[in-house]
């Protein structure tokens, strides 16, 4: 296995945190993992709606464009899947910017779930760091793309799909991704109404220009439009980056999976299946996924998991003295992160205790 597979690459950078990130963001398409915290409490009912709602689903064939020069597939009963979201501007999205490009994934989470299935951990990647990105091949014209040496994680997926975010992610990680799941802005929101709203209690006041959230002080249920502003939202956490973004990402997911076992799903086959309506349509999965049979057979399996039991970080980065709007991963903690993914033990709190990735403040934000 190369060096970079093994997760070390070879961007190096001692910078500290630097000045508040210009760079006019991009809107994005975030917490794409609430797809999967929604399917994993209402998956076990959903197997008398299969013929309604297969047609709802988009899969990819992940394992045929990737063929077999990808890390072991370790079969010891863990999980680990790609969670990404687009920022494609087409159709229904449009009203969040128009397309600078093909569409980028702008949240990406590496989901591991342990062996017995009792607990996971969850890994976000900055958008904005710097990576060996490996040579992959376009999934709109076949054609092959080159490695890139200091390329921004989010344009894997931009210049080849879901297959290249995939083989970027691998080579990062050294870890096979055993499942892939994508969602995109309209679903996101139609998924929160469905739902009812998720309750989020703040501790300051939020108002951001960019996300187009306003909120006092407290308690709130948040529409579907509301919880898509709120985990757009930077200006108003910590000092204004993609890393405090992630944190209050982290935040709303954990609010949003202590919701879906609130609502009785279970008790209200009109609410199950309004809920795995919208939930099959938000997404596309690899193909190991692309049934709703296949799908509530692996959310079957995962149902125990709560918010508790679910731990969530950061990859450790720190800034780029180079360009205050890009992020470096920490080598050695980053090593530890991985290591502990593939060998299903917890991620130590030292491999993240230096992260640049840890000082969102969103715990100042929101509780």
């Amino acid at each position: 296995m190369s060096e970079q597979s093994r997760g070390t690459g070879r961007i190096r950078g001692t910078g500290s945190r630097r000045r508040k990130p210009t760079r006019r963001h991009r809107a994005k398409v975030v917490a794409a993992w609430t797809v999967a915290g929604v399917v994993v409490v209402g998956g076990a009912g959903l197997g008398y709606a299969y013929m309604a709602l297969d047609g709802n689903l988009s899969s990819i064939d992940i394992d045929a464009k990737l063929g077999t020069d990808r890390p072991d597939d370790v079969d010891d009963g863990s999980q680990d899947i790609l969670v990404l979201g687009s920022d494609s501007r087409s159709g229904d999205n449009g009203k969040y910017g128009q397309d600078e490009g093909a569409a980028r994934s702008d949240t990406a989470m590496v989901v591991h779930v342990d062996k017995g299935h009792r607990s996971a951990s969850v890994v976000s990647i900055p958008r904005d760091t710097l990576i060996e990105r490996p040579a992959c091949e376009s999934d709109t014209t076949g054609d092959p793309v080159p490695a890139e040496h200091r390329a921004m994680f989010n344009t894997a997926y931009e210049v080849g799909g879901p297959a290249c975010a995939v083989k970027t992610v691998e080579s990062m990680s050294g870890i096979r991704m055993d499942h892939y799941l994508e969602v995109d802005f309209t679903g996101f929101k139609k998924l929160i109404d469905e739902l009812g709203g998720v309750e989020i209690t703040t501790k300051t006041a939020i108002n951001d220009s960019k996300s187009h959230l306003d909120l006092e002080p407290g308690t709130h249920t948040l529409n579907g439009e509301e919880s898509l502003g709120l985990v757009r939202t930077r200006k108003s956490v910590g000092d204004g980056s993609d890393l405090g973004r992630i944190q209050l990402q982290q935040a709303f997911i954990k609010a949003l999976m202590e919701q879906t076992k609130s609502v009785g799903v279970f008790s209200s086959p009109k609410k199950l299946f309004g809920l795995a309506d919208a939930a099959t349509k938000a997404i596309t999965t690899d193909s190991g996924l692309g049934s709703v049979k296949k799908l509530s057979g692996f959310a079957n399996g995962l149902k125990g998991l709560g918010a508790d039991n679910v731990h969530m970080v950061t990859l450790p980065v720190e800034y780029d003295p180079a360009d205050p709007n890009r992020v470096l991963p920490q080598e050695k903690a980053g090593r530890q992160v991985w290591a502990a993914l593939k060998h299903d033990r917890p991620i130590p709190a030292s491999a993240i205790e230096k992260s640049a990735g840890d000082k969102g403040d969103a715990d100042q934000v929101v509780e």
